[in-house]
């Protein structure tokens, strides 16, 4: 199974967007995957339901981040790296889906201010892009992983 494969399967067992691709990668970054859940749980719905930053997106950072994250907040040139590559992963899945805000992504036209998420019914799969996006956005890190 493809880590794409995997974050779709955790996505489709109710986990918010952020949370099946982190969980995903879970044990290949050394995490219990209860800690991935909590850790990526605030994510989901482009960040609380604000609608922002995808939640797929920022689940992808995440896991570029345990592995090639800097930890002295000096090291200039640490972060600048990182930050390139940040940038070029969240590159990659605007390339692909046009946006990398939640909002935009799911056609709506204004953000979503209340917190109580969606109930999970077919319906809801079926009328989301998210499943797709979850795939994507673990297989894109994936990927991006195994040139480096």
């Amino acid at each position: 199974m493809t880590k794409g494969e995997k974050a779709q399967a955790l996505f489709l067992g109710g986990y918010n967007c952020a949370q099946a691709v982190f969980g995903a990668f879970c044990e290949d970054l050394g995490l219990e995957f209860e800690t991935a859940m909590k850790l990526s749980s605030g994510f989901g719905g482009g960040m609380g339901r604000l609608r922002e930053v995808c939640g797929a997106v920022s689940g992808m950072f995440m896991v570029f981040d345990m592995k090639h994250g800097y930890t002295s907040p000096t090291d200039i040139a640490a972060k600048k790296e990182l930050y390139s590559h940040i940038q070029s992963l969240a590159k990659e899945f605007e390339t692909e889906n046009g946006s990398i805000i939640c909002k935009e992504l799911l056609g709506l036209t204004e953000k979503k201010s209340e917190p109580t998420p969606d109930t999970r019914t077919s319906e809801y799969y079926q009328k989301r892009p998210c499943k797709e996006l979850v795939k994507i956005a673990a297989d894109i890190v994936d990927e991006y992983l195994s040139r480096m």
